[in-house]
């Protein structure tokens, strides 16, 4: 199935979508993102990825283009790929500047688009689960990168996931907080449940504040389920319900 790319004012197939090697995104990681599937061929939480979106682009001074014009790009790849059910991935670097690290020698913001096939878990996977592990690689201090921004800056989860499959054998990896709690899943928000009770880290841990785990959280009360913010210890999540 195919993918599409929309960059630079039109959707192209991926071997035709360049960036230059001077773009602040590709040189520092100097770019934020939201990824959004679609559920029946529709965005799942649309406003609340773009609200995102552009709440990470102003916490890090990055000038983003008109909401319209980003949900006008999300159309036309999608539709360009053709795919059931799609992923999409939603980037804004900084741009093309000079050389330096200053984000002020760039002015620019590049709008990047890729539409892919979903790649939803398999039937296998929700009967009977996968392998996790805690990884050595902590999630990054929230002193250091604010966990609210969502950005292109990714090493911490790609080294962490990179030890769990492969010298754990796991499908994905658990990272720990400075403090030793439970933070978050490489790609993931962590639950456990304990008596009948849902538990999560609290986003003070330094987690990022997941869409989706807000709509797990609001169903889950919904349904008279206690959920409960907390810091959670590895032993806690190891011997969980």
């Amino acid at each position: 199935m195919p993918i599409r790319v929309f960059i630079d004012g039109a959707v192209r197939p991926p071997e035709e979508a360049k960036v230059s090697v001077l773009d602040r995104g590709f040189l520092y990681g100097d770019s934020v993102y939201e990824t959004i599937g679609t559920m029946y061929g529709r965005l799942f939480a649309a406003r609340g990825h773009l609200d995102r979106l552009e709440r990470s682009a102003r916490r890090i001074g990055l000038r983003v283009p008109p909401r319209a014009e980003i949900e006008g790009a999300i159309a036309q790849t999608i539709a360009a790929a053709g795919n059931p059910e799609t992923r999409v991935r939603v980037i804004l670097t900084r741009g093309v500047g000079k050389l330096d690290l200053d984000p002020a020698s760039c002015d620019d913001c590049r709008l990047v688009v890729i539409a892919f096939p979903l790649g939803a878990p398999s039937a296998e996977m929700f009967e009977k689960g996968v392998a996790v592990a805690i990884v050595s690689v902590a999630r990054n201090s929230p002193q250091a990168i604010d966990p609210a921004v969502k950005s292109g800056n990714y090493l911490n989860n790609v080294l962490a996931l990179g030890e769990a499959r492969r010298t754990r054998g796991a499908y994905e990896a658990i990272l720990c907080a400075g403090d030793g709690s439970i933070a978050e899943g490489s790609t993931s928000n962590v639950f456990v449940v304990v008596r009948g009770e849902v538990w999560t880290p609290q986003p003070e841990v330094g987690i990022l504040d997941g869409i989706t785990r807000a709509k797990v959280l609001e169903l889950a009360r919904a349904a008279g389920i206690k959920v409960v913010e907390r810091r959670i210890q590895p032993d806690e999540l190891r011997g969980a319900d």
